[in-house]
């Protein structure tokens, strides 16, 4: 299909783009999901502000232990990033799953959290590392944690004239290991499930533990259950598996055409156990 009449600016600054967002514009970066849902009349912006040639919002930065990743910033170039493959492995390893090749080439970092997919693969990374996202409208410059971000099914605490700026990711102590395992959609290559788990050892034990989870349900979350049920603990098989058990417990599972809700309490489980194997053998 083809999308209603719409206006088109294409800001050089970013206080102009967001003086255009506070008077009513909608705002475009790699446009990997809102211009499909322009077609199919889902969505039908008046006026659309294009964020993705601002450079300003385009970097991989590292300040006083932490990573700075502009909003503009593509899967690519977040799975390329030397700087976030050696410091921050989790989210070059995720954004490396998402969709395809030209996906991963146009879309963004920012424009893929703030739509809020309830089967994005970020999402599940942003809670295991804590992330914060640094938000900021003509008026306003705020930081929110991502625990607090993410309200419900394409749901955020984004405010109507905001934009994210940039996503704030720790770098990773020495003793972690991380990992993010998915069921891919066939054909969208969202995640039907996933999982991602960050784990550290300190003295032989398991001194903190991780988990997020996308997919199950209509937000994305931090299985706090599974995570005390590991710390403290040698991460044997049998522990890993009980604490993988307890992470879809309680949840009130997502159940559409490509899975039900009893299924992807199933999937939950297995990628937990794999996520969370699979990072503890990087902790070496």
């Amino acid at each position: 299909m083809i999308p209603q009449k719409f206006e088109y600016t294409a800001p050089k600054t970013l206080d102009e783009a967001l003086l255009l967002l506070a008077a009513g514009a909608k705002p475009l970066a790699g446009g990997m999901s809102l211009i499909p849902m322009m077609k199919l009349r889902l969505a039908a912006p008046e006026h659309l502000v294009d964020l993705g040639k601002l450079k300003d919002l385009n970097y991989i930065r590292e300040t006083d232990g932490t990573l700075h990743i502009g909003a503009t910033t593509t899967h690519a170039e977040i799975e390329s990033s030397p700087i976030l493959r050696k410091k921050c492995p989790l989210l070059a390893e995720t954004a490396a799953a998402i969709g395809d090749v030209q996906v991963r080439n146009m879309g963004t970092i920012g424009g893929s959290v703030a739509h809020a997919d309830p089967a994005a693969d970020y999402p599940a990374a942003l809670q295991a590392l804590e992330a914060k996202l640094a938000l900021k409208g003509a008026k306003s410059d705020r930081i929110v944690a991502a625990a607090d971000f993410f309200v419900d099914a394409f749901t955020t605490a984004l405010q109507p004239n905001e934009i994210i700026r940039e996503v704030i990711v720790p770098v990773e102590a020495a003793g972690t290991g991380t990992s993010y395992q998915k069921m891919f959609h066939p054909a969208s290559g969202f995640a039907i499930v996933g999982i991602a788990a960050r784990v550290r050892k300190k003295a032989g034990n398991i001194a903190l533990v991780r988990i997020g989870v996308t997919g199950l349900s209509n937000r994305p979350y931090r299985a706090a259950t599974a995570e005390k049920a590991l710390e403290g603990k040698l991460g044997s098989a049998t522990e890993i598996q009980n604490a993988a058990a307890l992470v879809a417990k309680g949840v009130d599972a997502n159940s559409d055409l490509h899975a039900s809700a009893e299924y992807r309490r199933h999937l939950a489980v297995v990628h937990a156990a794999r996520a969370l194997m699979t990072a503890l053998a990087r902790t070496a």
